[in-house]
């Protein structure tokens, strides 16, 4: 693959791809990236984990102007989750440009924040449509200046009822703007938008087969009332070290959840109906190693940003083939193999036989091995929630130094902290957590007495 430095990108972004080892592109990168940074218009079908949001961050942050305090940039995401880990990316990539600020937009937080942030202009804004659609409606944000529009997992927007504020959203924009189109899936409901917002787009396509390693893929037919068992049994038969089970209903995420903790093993449900804060901390955990299983939603786990997850389950398989693609190229990423576990009732066998013409290869069955391994599935690490956050001036290097100071932690048993605005996360090895508790409790972190718990 040709290498980042073949590019004609200004020198900050050279120095930030540097920074952040970023060497060869990913094929959806070296098709796309020359076009964009010529300021064409592209629609690209892309799997999750291609690479698609270090191309058209590249491609946003050269044509901005940091000395322009406007909004030149705006990225539609359909969910929350994912729009902080773009927002995150496109600041990692813009680290080497002085002052440049990026703005999140989206829905479940309070609204008042996010005003007072507008009052401040910020260079690129990330947001969800129902959010920024209500801040233009507010007039508290202004499009005028956008040079780049991006439209980021387009088909999960347009499947969450987001065409009508994507519409509305557009016509705020100038016309002469770059757009730029992704999604995972082609439909025709994409190539409509696609028709009204882009204007002579290059066309790119990425399959999975083209861009992420092999998945070894196996399917498990189990009768209705065997499913909870029978995903306990592939559990300990398996062992992930990380794991997503996906669910068709909110119901099932619940349900899955209980019969997993009968069983002794540890797992979290997200979908639509949790709250933000409970949202937030659910992924905390299962990000940082406090928890080895997700009980997920297909809605819900949209943006997941998980390195290393050792396999998908499939609880029931999805109605669309080109859904099942995308809930497993979640396990193979960055050169890894991955695993996808399928659990297959008789009345779901003709979503199965579709997976099959989709993929042109005959699916491999296998029985689920009961009582193939009892010993413990709990997740290494534990959570600690410490009631301060950015707004109180923490730093993760204050909570490592409290940790590794004063609880006198060695620096191997502290795992990821993650800083909100008014709380932080720290993950523990597991074994030494209580240790970790008793002692923020007892000391001090920054001069004062913070309310730290497990969770």
């Amino acid at each position: 693959m040709p290498n980042f430095s073949t590019l004609p990108l200004a020198p900050a972004l050279q120095q930030a791809l540097e920074t952040l080892a970023y060497t060869e592109m990913t094929p959806v990168q070296a098709q796309s990236l020359p076009a964009l940074l010529e300021g064409r218009d592209l629609i690209a079908q892309a799997p999750t984990g291609s690479g698609k949001t270090v191309a058209f961050g590249l491609g946003l942050l050269q044509r901005i102007d940091p000395s322009l305090l406007r909004v030149q940039a705006l990225v539609l995401c359909p969910t929350r989750e994912l729009a902080d880990q773009v927002a995150k990316e496109i600041r990692r990539l813009a680290s080497a440009i002085a002052n440049l600020k990026v703005l999140i937009l989206t829905g479940g937080v309070a609204l008042g924040p996010q005003l007072a942030s507008l009052r401040k202009d910020s260079h690129v804004v990330v947001g969800t449509p129902g959010r920024v659609q209500e801040m233009l409606r507010k007039h508290a944000l202004s499009l005028a200046s956008v040079r780049t529009l991006v439209l980021d997992e387009a088909d999960r927007m347009l499947d969450m009822g987001f065409e009508e504020p994507i519409r509305e959203i557009v016509g705020k924009t100038p016309p002469k703007r770059q757009s730029l189109l992704f999604s995972a899936t082609y439909p025709e409901e994409i190539r409509a938008i696609g028709r009204t917002v882009l204007r002579d787009p290059l066309e790119v396509t990425v399959g999975a087969a083209a861009e992420q390693p092999a998945i070894d893929q196996v399917f498990f037919e189990v009768e209705l009332a065997r499913k909870p068992a029978a995903l306990v049994a592939l559990l300990q038969e398996y062992r992930p070290v990380s794991s997503v089970v996906f669910c068709n209903t909110r119901r099932d995420t619940g349900d899955v959840v209980d019969a997993l903790a009968k069983a002794g093993i540890t797992a979290l449900a997200l979908h639509g109906d949790i709250d933000q804060r409970d949202r937030d901390e659910v992924l905390v955990r299962f990000a940082n190693g406090s928890c080895s299983v997700l009980v997920a939603s297909d809605v819900a786990a949209r943006g997941l940003d998980i390195k290393e997850l050792g396999a998908v389950i499939n609880y029931e398989l999805p109605p669309d083939p080109d859904i099942y693609q995308h809930r497993i190229g979640r396990t193979a990423r960055a050169g890894r193999d991955g695993l996808a576990l399928n659990l297959v009732t008789p009345r779901e066998m003709p979503r199965a036989l579709d997976i099959e013409q989709r993929s042109g290869a005959k699916l491999r069955w296998a029985q689920p091995k009961a009582g193939a391994g009892k010993a413990s599935l709990q997740a290494p690490n534990a959570t600690l929630r410490l009631d301060a956050g950015r707004t109180d001036k923490m730093r993760p290097g204050d909570i490592l130094g409290a940790l590794t100071g004063d609880a006198g932690l060695p620096a191997e048993a502290v795992g990821k902290i993650d800083v909100f605005a008014t709380r932080a996360y720290v993950a523990i090895r597991r074994e030494d957590a209580d240790k970790a508790l008793a002692r923020l409790r007892a000391g001090k972190i920054k001069g004062r007495n913070v309310r730290v718990a497990r969770i």
